[in-house]
């Protein structure tokens, strides 16, 4: 790469500086790059009341952020002291099931959502499930 400029160079930048002629920014109307698009939520260790109130909470947070995906991490439910208790119920009782059923029957939270990825909840291999959240409009 060369360091000297032209003579045309020089005199057309300094025609530029001592003209009123402003540039137009490209930041203009480009969309907000910083803007998150999935989140996360952990609930491990959560007793069902609490992680309903905090994935309430949360969901709510995601959708005025316009956060498009989360993925709600519970855990597969194999260590769950529920799991020995022959009057609870072996799905509701552990949070992989309840989450998402809570969800599910709560119309305020289904109005700021798409779909929950039942197939996800229903695997007897994961530990998660995702959320897809509609847009404020």
């Amino acid at each position: 790469m060369t360091n000297k400029l032209s003579d045309k160079d020089k005199k057309d930048w300094q025609n530029f500086l001592n003209s009123s002629e402003k540039l137009e920014s490209k930041d203009i109307n480009l969309p907000n790059k910083r803007k998150i698009i999935e989140r996360s939520i952990d609930l491990h260790g959560y007793t069902l009341e609490e992680a309903n109130k905090e994935i309430s909470k949360f969901v709510e947070h995601c959708y005025l952020s316009g956060v498009k995906k989360i993925n709600v991490i519970t855990g597969k439910g194999m260590r769950s002291k529920n799991l020995a208790d022959p009057y609870k119920s072996s799905d509701l009782s552990i949070l992989k099931h309840s989450v998402p059923e809570y969800i599910k029957n709560n119309s305020e939270l289904m109005k700021k959502i798409i779909k929950i990825d039942f197939e996800s909840v229903n695997s007897p291999s994961k530990g998660n499930f995702d959320i897809f959240l509609k847009t404020i409009k």
